[in-house]
């Protein structure tokens, strides 16, 4: 990392001289407005990936932000290095390595970023032909067109002696289906052309409803001052409503927003900021203070901004292991949906609720940062003779602590992407180390 006080005052004052919103800068950058804010603020150091992308969208060399060419280099060495854990780099001569080969040194650390960049391709379009909703029902719905047409064809080659009026309504749905088909095929074309971080046609609900809950910084002013924060929740929703596009997606951001008034309901923001001030960012104590479980609390921390707390990040699973909820951490990566890694201890939680997990996460073929994940569940309906009971998990993410004596595993994102070959859970072959 880089070690400079006033590299952040250095972005904001260009950002600011250039006219150009933080949010737009962050967007630039792929990170969160709020945590551009805290380097803006000089509270968070920033890594060279970052800082080339900070760069890059301000159009001045690294160099200029960093007061220094070599220390950017230097980073982004380290970067490389604590990416491939299977080779030891002489960390103690990398200033060496890139005074005497500069050239060298550039190149290495270019193609770590290209590597990085084809890693985040690769998982965002496994994702989308996995399991993108759209893409399954586009294609169904181009094989049903070809499969009508057919049939139709097959009537009007095989049959010698058509009535005139059967002869015209099948011309007329071969005609209409021929344009369904033309229609569908060009939405589809349209929809993968657009790649993994092009704007997309449609978007899966979930994706959809993450969408939006990003925007707001996953918190919802409006209903955590309301006296009554369920009766506020019809006010957010009619004003989000208007930017998702399906009715799935507004169902979902419902469900969302109903058990965000009940989490307010239960514990005021005001009552967790008191508990913070008095106990810190300790899960174990903040749960005891207030007097709740730690899947609450794991909500309500998720809710409060990224500048008051520092980063925060949740992820929600059901029984199958799917997805219901993920705010995202920067440097842990997460598929869209489901096929998650199996070592993840959201996961294990679900075998035994009342035995929450805590150990730092290191992320198999990302960026050399590692998260200290929290992961508890809870029941959310009781079994029945009809039916077992319910349960989701819950995993906290925050940043990786110094010199906490808490376990280290070493996970991935999905096994189709993960270059750990010895892992003993893998369901498929990785296409990052066994290509297609």
């Amino acid at each position: 990392m880089i070690d400079s006080t006033m590299i952040g005052t250095r972005i904001r004052e260009k950002r600011m001289s250039m006219g150009i919103r933080q949010t737009e800068l962050a967007k630039a950058a792929e990170i969160s407005p709020s945590y551009l804010n805290l380097i803006e603020h000089n509270r968070r150091r920033i890594g060279g990936r970052t800082l080339l992308k900070l760069a890059d969208a301000l159009e001045v060399e690294p160099a200029l932000l960093s007061e220094g060419a070599e220390a950017t280099l230097i980073s982004a060495l380290h970067e490389a290095a604590g990416a491939q854990k299977e080779h030891q780099a002489e960390l103690a001569r990398t200033e060496e390595f890139a005074g005497r080969f500069p050239g060298w040194a550039q190149l290495v650390a270019s193609l770590h970023q290209r590597v990085e960049s084809v890693e985040r391709s690769v998982q965002s379009l496994t994702d989308r032909m996995a399991h993108d909703p759209h893409l399954a029902a586009s294609l169904h719905e181009v094989i049903s067109t070809v499969t009508a047409i057919r049939s139709t064809a097959s009537i009007l080659a095989d049959t010698h002696e058509i009535e005139p009026e059967w002869q015209h309504r099948f011309h007329r749905n071969i005609g209409e289906d021929s344009r369904r088909l033309a229609e569908g095929a060009q939405a589809l074309v349209r929809y993968l052309e657009a790649g993994p971080d092009g704007d997309a046609e449609f978007l899966s609900p979930q994706d959809e409803l993450h969408a939006v809950l990003d925007e707001a910084g996953y918190s919802f002013a409006a209903i955590e001052e309301a006296a009554d924060p369920v009766a506020a929740v019809a006010r957010v929703e009619d004003d989000l409503s208007e930017k998702l596009e399906s009715a799935s997606s507004r169902r979902m951001l419902h469900l969302v927003l109903k058990q965000y008034a009940s989490d307010v309901g239960r514990v005021s923001l005001l009552s967790l900021r008191t508990a913070l001030a008095a106990e810190g960012l300790e899960p174990d104590a903040l749960a005891r203070r207030l007097g709740i479980g730690l899947p609450l609390l794991f909500r309500r921390l998720a809710t409060l901004p990224e500048d008051e707390v520092g980063p925060i990040g949740l992820i929600v699973c059901d029984n199958s292991g799917s997805l219901l909820f993920r705010k995202s951490i920067d440097g842990f990566g997460t598929p869209s949906v489901a096929g998650a890694c199996a070592l993840w201890p959201v996961f294990h939680v679900m075998r035994q609720p009342g035995a929450p997990i805590r150990v730092h996460l290191r992320q198999a073929g990302r960026v050399n940062v590692s998260v200290l994940a929290m992961a508890a569940a809870e029941q959310v309906t009781p079994p029945t003779f009809d039916q077992p009971a319910l349960t989701q998990g819950y995993m906290l993410l925050l940043p990786e602590r110094d010199g906490d004596a808490i376990p280290s595993v070493d996970v991935g994102i999905t096994c189709r992407i993960c270059p750990r070959e010895d892992c003993a859970v893998r369901r498929e072959p990785s296409i990052i180390s066994q290509a297609f």
